[in-house]
């Protein structure tokens, strides 16, 4: 069997915090890849102003090139609505039934559990793998394995925030991703 991660996010823009939680989780689990999926529209809270869908993708296949282990993953963008992670992961099960999904997210989403959409079943499509962001638990009732990744306080709001005030993102960002990010004059550049 397939042991696939799934790390979820706007990837608005992808950065370095994410590839290093993607990267962690894999080698700690013993994953055979980790999928980035790009939500459409993220039910917790409104989708940021940003880059549209293609920049995202092109963003994040630019992140990753030369990862063999990490890909692209677009069933969220593929259907219109709200992003349910249950009804992605149940798509992704019957698309893939011989795959055994490890759903990544931040301590913000663990403590968040409670209120996710139909909770209960999504569990049985997926074991859910946390991993500590700064300010939040990884208590839960829920089942959550845990990985201890670098403490790196970076968000795609903040670089977005820098670039619209002519700051640096050097370092915070592949550079291909801020090649990217100039050639498409994406966030105001």
């Amino acid at each position: 069997m397939k042991k696939v991660g799934i790390l979820g996010g706007t990837f608005n823009p992808p950065h370095q915090g994410h590839l290093i939680i993607a990267n962690e989780v894999c080698h700690s689990l013993g994953l055979d890849e980790i999928w980035f999926m790009p939500n459409q529209e993220p039910p917790h809270k409104r989708k940021a102003a940003g880059a549209p869908d293609e920049h995202r993708l092109g963003m994040l296949e630019a992140a990753i090139t030369g990862n063999k282990l990490f890909k692209v993953e677009k069933a969220e963008l593929e259907r219109p609505g709200p992003s349910y992670t249950y009804d992605t992961m149940r798509i992704l099960a019957e698309r893939y039934p011989g795959h055994r999904f490890y759903f990544i997210i931040g301590a913000d989403m663990v403590e968040y559990l409670p209120k996710w959409h139909k909770i209960g079943e999504l569990l049985k499509l997926v074991a859910f793998v946390g991993v500590q962001r700064p300010g939040y638990s990884l208590e839960t009732p829920y089942p959550v394995e845990t990985v201890e990744v670098p403490a790196i306080d970076l968000s795609s709001s903040m670089i977005r925030d820098r670039l619209h005030e002519g700051k640096t993102i050097q370092y915070l960002l592949p550079d291909s991703v801020i090649s990217y990010i100039w050639e498409n004059k994406l966030y105001g550049t």
